[in-house]
C-alpha cells in the first residue's frame, strides 16, 4: 500500500456518518391526518349541543373533518344559534352542511394568532370553498380584528356582506392541530340563498325513467337502479342541485376487458357511480365557463376533500372530462332544469384512485382494442389509501385541495438519490 493511500477502514466514522444523513435525508415527512372525532370533542360542552347535532347529521362532514391535520372550528352555542333554528330547519342536508363547511377554517389559529391579525384582515380558506360550489374566493372568510378593543369578526370577503360574527372564546385547543373558537352569530356564505329550498318547487325528477327515455342510457339506468345511489340524487334535488354525467351505452362495450367495473364489490360501485356526479347545478354554459376546472364529486364528499375529483375543461368547442385516467367528452344534454343537469358523455369516467394511474384506453368500433404495454390485468388500487399519488393536474385546484396528497415519487426519488450518493463515496473511499 502506498503512503498516500488509506484503509477503508479510516473512512468507516465518515462513511457511517454519511449512510446516516443520507438515510435521514431520504424521508419525506407528510402531515398526517388526526383521527379525531369532532362531535366527541364538542360533547362535553353543552352549550354547544345544537352545533353539535347539526355537524352529526351530515353523512359525510365529521369523517371530512377527521382526515385533516390542522383545522380551526368556529362553533356557535345554542343562545346565538337559535336566532338562526328557523333558517336551517328549512335548509336541505346538503345545503346545511354547506353553511357548516363555512365554519371549519383550514388552518390551525391560535389566541396569539388572532391577536397579531393587522386590522386591514387576514383571508383564511374554509372547507366550502374545496367544494367547488362557492365562487370567485367568497367560500373564504376574512378575519380582522380591531386594534382599540382587541375583537376579533369573521365575515365573507365580499363587499357589504351582511352575515359576520365575533369569536368569543377559545374553548378548546390541540396544539397545532386543532382549535376550537365559540362565535357570536352562524356565517352565511356570500350568495348563499337561505331561502331557496322554500321558494323553488320541488323538481321530482324521476332519473332513471329520464335515462331510460333517453334510449341510450340503458346500462348506466340499470347500473343505478341496482345500486340504490339514485334515491341520493333525487333526494340532492331540493338543494344545490346535481349534474350528471352519464356514459352512454357504447362507452360501457367499449371497455377493455380488464377493467373488471360489474364485478366490483358493491360499495366501490357505488362510489363510481358518485363520481359521476356534481354536486351543484350546472348548465351547459356553465360548465363551458367553470371557474375551478378540478371539481369534488359526490364521491368526494363521502372518501375525502382533494380526492375523486374531474377535471372539466373546454377542448376545442367541447366540454372535456379528465379522471387522470380517462379522457372524456359531453356528446349530448340528456335534460337541464334548475336544479338537474344531465348530461351523456364518451366515456365511462374511472376514478383513478380505484383503477391505479395507468391511461386506459378504450376499444372504438372498427379499432379493435390493443393495448400491449398495459399488464394482462388492471390491478386494483390500494383501496382507499390516503391521499394518491399519482401526478397533479396541469390545472389548479380550488385551495385546500392538495392539503393531504402525498407524493410517494419524491419520497422514491429522495431515497434514490441517497443510494447513488452513498456508492459514489463507497467507491471514493476504495
Amino acid at each position: 500500500m502506498a503512503n498516500d493511500e488509506l484503509p477503508i477502514s479510516h473512512f468507516a466514522p465518515t462513511m457511517s456518518i454519511l449512510v446516516f444523513l443520507l438515510l435521514s435525508s431520504s424521508i419525506t415527512t407528510t402531515p398526517t391526518a388526526l383521527a379525531l372525532n369532532i362531535t366527541d370533542l364538542l360533547s362535553s360542552f353543552p352549550d354547544l349541543s345544537d352545533f353539535t347535532s347539526l355537524l352529526s347529521s351530515s353523512a359525510s362532514l365529521p369523517a371530512d373533518l377527521s382526515r385533516r391535520s390542522s383545522l380551526t372550528l368556529l362553533a356557535v352555542p345554542n343562545t346565538y344559534l337559535s336566532a338562526s333554528s328557523d333558517l336551517t330547519r328549512r335548509l336541505s342536508s346538503s345545503r346545511r352542511a354547506d353553511v357548516l363547511r363555512y365554519h371549519v377554517l383550514l388552518e390551525y389559529l391560535s389566541v396569539s394568532d388572532l391577536r397579531r391579525i393587522p386590522s386591514s384582515g387576514k383571508l383564511v380558506t374554509t372547507l366550502l370553498q374545496t367544494t367547488g360550489r362557492a365562487t370567485n374566493n367568497f367560500g373564504s372568510v376574512n378575519i380582522t380584528r380591531d386594534p382599540s378593543t382587541g375583537a376579533v369578526s369573521v365575515r365573507s370577503p365580499a363587499p357589504y356582506s351582511p352575515s359576520n360574527a365575533t369569536v368569543l372564546n377559545l374553548i378548546k385547543t390541540l396544539p397545532y392541530n386543532v382549535s376550537v373558537f365559540t362565535v357570536n352569530s352562524l356565517l352565511v356564505p356570500y350568495g348563499f340563498d337561505l331561502m331557496a329550498s322554500e321558494t323553488r318547487p320541488l323538481l321530482r325528477l324521476n332519473i332513471t325513467k329520464t335515462l331510460i327515455d333517453g334510449h341510450n342510457f340503458n346500462v348506466a339506468a340499470s347500473m343505478l337502479s341496482a345500486s340504490g345511489v339514485v334515491e341520493e340524487f333525487e333526494a340532492d334535488e331540493g338543494g344545490a342541485g346535481i349534474t350528471l354525467f352519464v356514459p352512454v351505452d357504447t362507452a360501457f362495450a367499449d371497455l377493455p376487458a380488464n377493467v373488471r367495473l360489474q364485478s366490483l364489490p358493491a360499495d366501490k360501485k357505488a362510489v363510481v357511480l358518485k363520481f359521476h356526479v356534481l354536486h351543484s347545478y350546472y348548465p351547459l354554459g356553465s360548465l363551458e365557463s367553470i371557474v375551478n376546472p378540478v371539481q369534488p364529486t359526490l364521491a368526494t364528499e363521502d372518501m375525502g376533500a382533494g380526492r375523486f375529483t374531474l377535471n372539466i375543461s373546454r377542448v376545442k368547442g367541447s366540454v372535456a372530462i379528465d379522471t387522470g385516467i380517462v379522457q372524456a367528452s359531453v356528446t349530448q344534454t340528456v335534460f337541464d332544469q334548475n336544479p338537474v343537469a344531465i348530461f351523456g358523455v364518451s366515456e365511462v369516467l374511472l376514478p383513478r384512485e380505484i383503477f391505479g394511474k395507468n391511461p386506459i384506453m378504450t376499444a372504438k368500433p372498427g379499432a379493435p382494442f390493443v393495448d400491449s404495454a398495459q399488464p394482462p390485468d388492471i390491478a386494483l388500487s390500494p383501496e382507499f389509501s390516503p391521499g394518491f399519488d399519482g401526478p397533479p393536474s396541469h390545472l389548479s385546484s380550488p385551495p385546500g385541495f392538495r392539503e393531504e396528497i402525498r407524493s410517494e415519487a419524491s419520497i422514491n426519488g429522495c431515497r434514490s438519490l441517497g443510494l447513488a450518493l452513498l456508492c459514489i463515496g463507497l467507491s471514493l473511499a476504495v
